[in-house]
């Protein structure tokens, strides 16, 4: 048998105390909430600039993949589906801000040259609508 080791009576006060005061739970959840406080905003704006660097590379890469059709077919797509059937692309990237693949389609100045010229997102645009008002 292993023989019981015996605190002395300070120590035996001490842990012999069991759980927390209420004036010690108010004062860790208070600094919680502090830092919380500061944190947060902070993690929303790094996740909306996240969203807009993703933005500007599928832009970025429709505009690539739009510009080799071009370069192969000598005319622009008649829709963006069509850079997907012709495996320009693997499939139409979403727009990370309305999480949807509904990009503004902007058409050539020659109809007969086809119907995608560029691309820009639908976000963008509506941020214009609401400055230009």
């Amino acid at each position: 048998m292993c023989p019981r080791i015996r605190l002395p009576k300070p120590a035996r006060r001490l842990f012999g105390r069991r759980g927390f005061t209420l004036i010690e739970m108010v004062v860790v959840l208070t600094l919680i909430a502090l830092l919380l406080t500061l944190a947060i905003p902070r993690y929303f704006s790094t996740l909306d600039r996240g969203r807009l660097q993703v933005q500007r590379q599928n832009v970025a890469t429709l505009r690539d993949a739009i510009d080799k059709f071009y370069g192969d077919k000598g005319r622009y797509p008649e829709a963006l589906e069509e850079l997907v059937t012709t495996r320009y692309l693997r499939e139409v990237p979403l727009d990370p801000i309305t999480e949807k693949p509904n990009w503004v389609v902007i058409a050539p100045e020659d109809p007969s040259q086809g119907a995608v010229f560029d691309v820009k997102p639908t976000s963008q645009s509506a941020v214009a609508e609401a400055k230009g008002k």
